[in-house]
């Protein structure tokens, strides 16, 4: 190469190297103007997860779902064994049947007995009247008697009847007592008869509940996430034999310092780009923000040691559109959340909220 031509390449790389920089430079400085008031974190979607658990013990008969599958709220999506509990119920409506019989009988025998002590009572009236009329006749052949028209005997045998009258009435009343007794008793036996119905209405009533709970059903609408137990397993009470992710409570989890997490503030807004839709703009809003720091120094005395703490921030999307997008919406996704901390501020271009 011609010696005279090196300065001049020499030169030139340094110019180009020169307006490289000075282009590096103004880039840094564009973008840090077009995202003043704006700050970022890495972070990842996250959403609420519930086990679909058994509340009884038993075998599981089938599962209708599979993992990635979406599922309706109230969707029945397993169903545990219930022959147990249909054989149980079967018995429990056989001793309601039985004590229905036997509190019919109950009050049967109750009517017997009123009327026991019914006539019980028109017994008693029955005597008093004939010791009534005894003691008027006893009264007359006394006066007979004194006037020498009677006999002593005749005397003598109204006496007796008068006795036997008062004797009748004490036996009478005692009948009245016992039929009352009686009445109590069968009354009793009503109420027995009727708790032996309702223990057995309220056994029919648990076991049934029992075996619609056989049935479990998505308390959420989402996503399937992973079996716990397959068709055939025993699952204990409180098993869990699904998970399912709520996907109406979509958000990222990330962390931003303490200089800058004390300016964000609840209800913040949110700006979401996932690493695998970059060309997409998720909206979302700051719902929580620690008041505990998650990454702690060994001594946090000096201020450079508290810019290091990490507070924990999570910004949900809003469920609405995560129900335009279902199909679309996973957990997992890795991206990076940009946060407004000046409100006044305007969103740059490429921040401007892009979804499917």
């Amino acid at each position: 190469m011609n010696t005279s031509l090196k300065p001049w390449l020499t030169r030139i790389g340094l110019i180009l190297l020169l307006i490289a920089l000075g282009f590096w430079i103004w880039l840094r400085v564009e973008l840090s103007r077009q995202h003043d008031g704006l700050v970022s974190s890495n972070g990842r979607i996250e959403a609420t997860d519930v086990n679909i658990a058994a509340k009884i013990a038993g075998r599981i008969a089938s599962i209708t779902v599979d993992e990635g599958d979406l599922v309706t709220e109230g969707q029945i999506v397993a169903q545990i064994d219930t022959s147990v509990l249909e054989a149980q119920l079967r018995e429990a409506q056989a001793q309601w049947e039985r004590a229905k019989r036997d509190l019919e009988t109950s009050r049967g025998t109750l009517a017997q007995r009123e009327a026991d002590q019914a006539a019980a009572e028109a017994v008693v009236a029955q005597r008093l009247a004939d010791l009534d009329y005894n003691r008027k006749q006893l009264a007359r052949t006394r006066e007979l008697a004194q006037a020498k028209m009677a006999a002593q005997s005749k005397l003598d045998q109204d006496a007796a009847a008068v006795t036997a009258g008062e004797a009748a009435v004490v036996s009478a009343r005692a009948q009245v007592r016992a039929a009352q007794a009686a009445v109590v008793q069968a009354r009793s036996a009503i109420a027995a008869a009727e708790a032996q119905v309702a223990a057995a209405q309220a056994s029919i009533e648990r076991i049934q509940a029992d075996i619609d709970d056989s049935q479990l059903k998505a308390p959420r609408s989402g996503r399937v996430q992973y079996r716990v137990m397959q068709p055939g397993e025993v699952v204990g009470v409180g098993g869990a034999v699904l998970n399912v992710v709520d996907l109406s409570d979509v958000y990222m989890t990330f962390f931003l310092p303490t200089q800058v997490s004390g300016k964000v503030a609840v209800g913040s807004e949110v700006r979401l780009v996932l690493d695998a839709f970059p060309q997409y703009v998720i909206p979302a809003k700051a719902t929580f923000v620690s008041d505990v720091a998650q990454f702690t120094p060994k001594t946090v005395e000096t201020a450079e040691e508290r810019q290091k703490l990490m507070f924990r921030v999570k910004a949900s999307i809003d469920p609405e559109l995560l129900r335009q997008h279902l199909p679309q919406v996973k957990t997992g996704l890795p991206g990076v959340a940009w946060v407004k901390i000046d409100p006044q501020r305007d969103w740059p271009p490429e921040l401007q909220v892009k979804v499917p």
